[in-house]
């Protein structure tokens, strides 16, 4: 039925938008898994599709959803015929939580817990005690990393349990502060090459009776973020990963599992002004807010103070048929950070959190130039951006 023009628009209710799998098929919830299955104490199997294995290696592509995957079998051939092992041979992706970003997504995998225990609830959010937006990808301004997040990661207690724990990447992510809190425990490994990296990566899966070894590959993010996942540019780093990923399924020792998995999927948004709202050009979003975070799929909106009623209103207003428009208190009672908020993460997410429901997104071109002139973008909660591979090889 065709609304009538008299009618209230139809705006996208928080408590309707799909919630991650936290708890039994989202990305914090991998190595937990992994590691119950090697006997490490204090964990349990949460992904039940996965059987145990002696010896995992988890390979994440940055920024390689499951419908990039699906949408490609010529450029990716090896990753494509993989796609019905995918959570335990089910055929069916896990989900990365919210918002679908590198450095959440990276401390949810490193750490085994959600956004909201973890404490990297987006690209960038208010840091409480100073007031002012924290980069958690770039870790600018510096914040002491252990107080930042105090957890201790996955790989740190596999470690002090007996597994053979390493990390085999970039070596400019060594001494990184989100390496430092999301991914150390074990021997971080550095190499320049994708195939060094997976040829190492092999080799210390090998080194131990009971291994847990993750490597990474940042590239196809990258060309994702220039170009589009529509470019010649992104389909040629799409078909060296898929390279890569052949090479180290051909290595594995025996008695291993390998996981191919990402942080995020991506989708190109038109340089259009119905496709890219400017929050710097915009009065109506922009009365009332202090600092505009996250990022333009996922943005946490910070108010002056007294003003969050009148800003939640009017981006709900504004916005409502296009994002998922919540307060601070209802995103929580969603679940869209997980099903427990720590009080010191309580202040970083915004007092009102949008979420993208169409090919949309709020970009700052004053305050964002870089962020605002990429082609891919991803954050939020649709299947594009949300749903991630876990493909599986054995020996």
């Amino acid at each position: 039925m065709v609304q009538p023009a008299w009618q209230d628009p139809v705006l996208l209710a928080p408590e309707a938008a799909p919630v991650p799998e936290y708890g039994t098929g989202s990305l914090a919830d991998l190595l937990p898994t992994l590691v119950a299955g090697q006997g490490v104490p204090g964990f349990e199997a949460a992904i039940d599709e996965l059987t145990p294995a002696d010896r995992n290696c988890v390979f994440l592509i940055d920024g390689l959803g499951w419908e990039q995957i699906k949408a490609h079998p010529d450029e990716a051939p090896f990753l494509h015929s993989l796609l019905p092992t995918s959570r335990g041979g089910t055929g069916r992706p896990v989900t990365s939580g919210f918002p679908a970003t590198t450095a959440t997504s990276l401390a949810s995998v490193g750490t085994g817990l959600p956004p909201g225990e973890h404490g990297l609830p987006g690209y960038t959010v208010r840091n409480p005690e100073t007031g002012a937006l924290m980069n958690q990808l770039r870790w600018k301004p510096w914040t002491a990393p252990k107080v930042w997040q105090p957890h201790p990661t996955v790989f740190q207690l596999a470690d002090a349990a007996g597994v053979r724990t390493a990390q085999v990447s970039a070596p400019a992510f060594e001494q990184t502060p989100l390496t430092k809190v999301a991914l150390s425990g074990g021997s971080f490994l550095g190499r320049l090459t994708g195939e060094d990296r997976m040829d190492l990566a092999a080799e210390r899966l090998a080194a131990g009776d009971r291994s847990l070894v993750y490597t990474y590959y940042s590239e196809v993010d990258g060309q994702g973020h220039r170009y589009g996942v529509d470019s010649d540019a992104w389909r040629g780093q799409l078909m060296y990963v898929d390279g890569l990923a052949r090479r180290l399924a051909e290595q594995l020792p025996p008695r291993s599992a390998l996981y191919i998995t990402a942080d995020h999927g991506m989708i190109d948004i038109p340089f259009d002004e119905q496709s890219r709202i400017d929050f710097d050009e915009d009065w109506e979003l922009s009365a009332g807010v202090a600092l505009l975070g996250g990022e333009g799929r996922a943005r946490h909106v910070y108010a002056v103070p007294g003003a969050q009623a009148d800003v939640l209103t009017v981006w709900r207003e504004v916005l409502g048929e296009q994002f998922w428009v919540a307060s601070r208190d209802e995103a929580i009672a969603a679940g869209w950070f997980g099903p427990r908020i720590d009080e010191r993460v309580y202040g970083r997410i915004g007092d009102v959190v949008a979420a993208a429901h169409d090919d949309v997104v709020i970009t700052a071109s004053a305050k964002e130039p870089h962020e605002s002139a990429m082609v891919g973008m991803h954050g939020s909660l649709t299947p594009v951006e949300q749903l991630v591979p876990l493909l599986e090889v054995r020996s």
